[in-house]
Order: C-alpha cells, then structure tokens, then sequence
C-alpha cells in the first residue's frame, strides 16, 4: 500500500517542485551595470554645475581676484575638482543666487570659504595660519 502512494505521490510532488521554482529559475537576474534615470539626472545635474563654477573662474576679472586674494587659480581649480557633488551643487546655488552685475567679491567669498574649510580639515595645506 505504502510503495502505491509513493509511486503517485512522487510524480505529483516532482511536478509541484519544479513549476514552483520555474519563476525563480525564469526571473532575470538584476543587472549590476545598470543604473537608474535617477542616478544619470544626479550625474548630469553635478557635471552641469562643474561647468558652470569652471565658467565663472575662467572669467580674466575673476582670476584677478584671486591673484590679489593671494591665491593660486591653479589650485582653484584642482579645489574645484576635489569637490563632491553635493559641494558643487551647493557653490553653483550661491553663484546663482548673486544678483545680475554684482561684483566678484561674493564669489571670491565662497570660493575663499570652501579652500579654507578644506584646509581646517586636512585635506589640503593653502594656509599656513589654519594649522
């Protein structure tokens, strides 16, 4: 009697396993090089807002600035690209909240504030009063 149930029983409970693992089985796995529409907007956003401190450095007022500031613009602009994204998005905002014709002084400013916040930390050596 026992060898009758186990010869239907075990067709039965094959059967039952493998449909229950197909959708497993026929699941794509996630692709690990994928990335999301999120991911690509954040990318362009923080490059477009690269470009746009690079824009405002490149102007030949600008660099005059800085050399009488006493700083490099060379350096400027590796502190530029040391910067994370969230950094430059932040330095972009202020560039654009400054009103039409004003003068450098304000960008100067954060440009100054951002070189010496990086310098207390340690992770560059710009000025020497900061150690």
């Amino acid at each position: 009697m026992m060898k009758k149930l186990c010869r239907y029983l075990s067709p039965l409970l094959i059967a039952a396993l493998m449909l229950g693992s197909l959708p497993v089985v026929a699941a794509p796995a996630p692709a690990s090089g994928m990335i999301t529409t999120q991911d690509a907007l954040a990318a362009q956003g923080a490059q477009s807002d690269r470009e746009r401190i690079h824009d405002v450095l490149a102007r030949e007022d600008v660099r005059e600035q800085l050399v009488a500031q006493g700083v490099d613009p060379a350096e400027v602009e590796a502190r530029v690209a040391a910067l994370s994204d969230a950094e430059a998005a932040q330095m972009a905002d202020r560039l654009d909240q400054m009103p039409a014709g004003a003068s450098v002084v304000g960008a100067l400013f954060a440009v100054f504030v951002i070189l010496l916040v990086t310098d207390i930390l340690g992770l560059t050596n710009v000025f020497p009063f900061t150690r």
